[in-house]
């Protein structure tokens, strides 16, 4: 009797019925999508943390920021020999260690014996610059050329030649011409490459290091460097006169590489004239929920380092991405409960409203002897068909508005600021990373709108909520009714 009576009612009222499901409908499916953006801007932020940290990387401990000596240099320089024929080059590689900050290798062990620390691995990052010099027409002197090329690119992928501007050779009775190429370099540990630099990326042409090649003159290149050198698998180049072969190209797996090459730590080490250094200690602690207790150990216990958290380099994020993720997470949320409370209402109102429309049915029913529970029962049920019906539409809507959210993909950028200690700023090493600014260190997003199970759980919760809350204020209207309302609406 109940189901039959139900779909006679709902099939007698079905704009009534779609009104109330239409509106339950649209608040459910602002939910599905602001649910969605928000769950797409995570994992954008977690990209961009990822290319930042190695994946699995807590933290990372870095030699505390000193202020520069006065009168030191700020730039490479670069000694060419002289020479007297008419026509000849030259090339020189400068290879410093990132910052000019390193820590002893030793202090891996400390941090790894410390407290919550599951694992620790040392990486020695390096900026090479190679300036190839061109003399023309007389005899140069031998000199030192210092500053960066203004035709230049520091640190990009691939580097960039040009010109030089002020720091041009003095050279008698002819000229000459600088070619600057600038790229970065990662000493990695080639016995614990789950953490580091390398992690960030897969290998997709070749093999990455073994265990063996602790000290092997090889080297793994990230794809874009690969590109821009036209280097594959088996090709080989120098690094101030040591010659290494390309045993794997390797693709970030989310942004971009902020390294170019990867050496065994050991001859990262050589190159840098940094014999037992490191630059950048990544650290993985035991429990994520200890990560802030450890770092407070690891800087009582190690002075003169900077300990760096994800959480302190996400507070440095700015952009769209960042400007995005507030509003999804601020104005969003308060607009979905806003939206969800006027749907609940609107729906118990013109169910309300519905059941006074039908006071000789319900009055007349009670007279045949129905009791208030029976009729109660009957305005709950046909409640709850009109919020599921509202939530089968606020799903499909929602999941409508995230596809199209999907598709469309907008960019959105990350900046990467400060983090005022010296830390990653922006890359393995500080400062920005390898051979690059944190400042410039911008890093471009495309937003996806994933919809979990969690969240078509959370609509049917939602839509079973606004049915029971309309079901229990027509309920309680239809309650109050009495067999001679029914017959007052007659005369």
């Amino acid at each position: 009797m109940f189901g039959i009576y139900l779909k006679r009612e709902l099939g007698r009222r079905k704009k009534a019925a779609l009104v109330i499901a239409m509106g339950l409908a649209l608040g459910i499916a602002l939910v599905i999508t602001v649910n969605s953006v928000s769950a797409g801007m995570n994992q954008a932020q977690d990209k961009v943390l990822k290319s930042l940290y190695g994946l699995g990387t807590d933290m990372t401990v870095t030699k505390a920021q000193s202020a520069p000596k006065a009168g030191s240099s700020q730039g490479p320089s670069f000694k060419f020999g002289a020479t007297s024929s008419s026509s000849s080059s030259q090339s020189s590689d400068r290879v410093n260690t990132q910052g000019g900050q390193a820590l002893a290798s030793s202090l891996v062990t400390k941090v790894a014996g410390q407290k919550g620390v599951a694992d620790a691995v040392g990486a020695l990052t390096l900026n090479v610059t190679k300036v190839d010099g061109s003399f023309t027409q007389g005899k140069a002197k031998s000199s030192t050329t210092s500053g960066s090329s203004s035709g230049g690119q520091q640190g990009g992928p691939g580097g960039g030649t040009g010109n030089s501007g002020s720091g041009q050779p003095q050279v008698q009775g002819g000229g000459a011409n600088f070619n600057v190429n600038s790229y970065s370099v990662a000493g990695i540990d080639v016995t614990d490459q789950a953490l580091g630099p390398l992690s960030t990326s897969k290998i997709t042409t070749g093999k990455t290091f073994t265990t063996a090649q602790t000290n092997a003159k090889v080297a793994v290149i990230s794809a874009s460097y690969a590109k821009s050198k036209k280097y594959k698998v088996g090709s080989t180049f120098s690094i101030s006169g040591t010659k290494f072969t390309v045993i794997g190209i390797a693709t970030p797996n989310s942004s971009e590489s902020t390294v170019d090459v990867y050496l065994p730590l050991q001859q990262a080490q050589t190159l840098g004239d940094s014999k037992n250094k490191v630059t950048t200690i990544y650290v993985k602690a035991t429990d994520s929920q200890q990560i802030s207790a450890v770092k407070s150990t690891i800087q009582k216990n190690i002075s003169g380092t900077t300990v760096t958290t994800s959480a302190d380099l996400a507070s440095t994020v700015s952009g769209s991405l960042s400007t995005a993720s507030n509003l999804a997470t601020s104005v969003g949320k308060w607009l979905s409960i806003a939206v969800l409370i006027a749907a609940f209402l609107v729906a118990a109102l013109l169910t309300s409203s519905a059941v006074s429309r039908r006071v000789r049915e319900f009055g007349t029913l009670k007279a045949l002897g129905w009791p208030s529970r029976k009729v109660t029962r009957q305005v709950v049920g046909e409640s709850m068909v009109n919020g599921l019906i509202g939530g089968a539409l606020g799903i499909a809507l929602g999941l409508v508005a995230a596809y199209t959210v999907t598709a469309i993909s907008p960019k959105l950028t990350a900046r990467l600021g400060s983090t005022g200690g010296g830390g990653m700023g922006g890359g393995p090493g500080g400062q920005g990373g390898p051979g690059r600014q944190a400042a410039s260190n911008t890093l471009e997003i495309a937003l996806n709108a994933p919809v979990s199970l969690t969240t078509i759980a959370l609509a049917v919760g939602l839509a079973v909520t606004g049915g029971l809350i309309a079901g229990a204020m027509g309920g309680w209207r239809a309650s109050r009714m009495r067999p001679a309302d029914a017959l007052r609406s007659v005369s």
